[in-house]
């Protein structure tokens, strides 16, 4: 099967698919102490079955995360995805950024694209983000989003505050 993955962009950043040249960067991504106090700290093994996952889900799908890469510098920034695995109530919008560019917008930036590429292109109904209460760089970028809480989700046993995204912030 041929995937094909939809290039996007924002006035900043080109979302595209990932590529084995972004390994380095989302491993030092899963490795870096806020990362870890979220995800966990993952092994090399560990962090190519994500960079795996992700492209298998788009096959699956048709809709998965894609890398951000700074228009400017060309440089690997983080990932912005549409995720909904087996299991799960709701299409999640998901993001996270490379250490070495947090604090500059990328994130908003990029989950307002994806999710209005969710809504116009895929149709989606209802877009989430499933955040854990103690993560407050992630509630704080889904709060500039527009996305309210809208009830909990347990995840792998771990309690999730969902985050509601509007269609539209205009």
């Amino acid at each position: 099967m041929i995937m094909s993955i939809p290039t996007l962009e924002t006035p900043r950043l080109i979302l595209r698919e990932f590529r084995q040249s972004d390994f380095d960067s989302l491993l030092a991504f899963h490795n870096d102490p806020v990362s870890t106090s979220v995800y966990g700290a993952m092994s090399r093994a560990e962090v190519w079955r994500r960079l795996a996952d992700g492209l298998g889900h788009w096959a699956l799908r048709g809709f998965g995360p894609w890398a951000l890469e700074d228009k400017a510098t060309g440089e690997y920034v983080g990932a912005c995805s549409l995720w909904f695995p087996e299991s799960w109530n709701d299409v999640e919008v998901g993001y996270g950024i490379h250490p070495k560019c947090r604090g500059q917008g990328f994130a908003v930036e990029a989950a307002t694209r994806v999710r209005e590429f969710g809504y116009t292109e895929h149709g989606f109904k209802r877009l989430v983000s499933y955040i854990n209460p103690t993560n407050a760089n992630s509630i704080r970028v889904a709060t500039k989003l527009g996305a309210v809480p809208d009830g909990t989700f347990d995840m792998a046993g771990k309690l999730h505050t969902i985050y509601l995204h509007p269609k539209s912030t205009h």
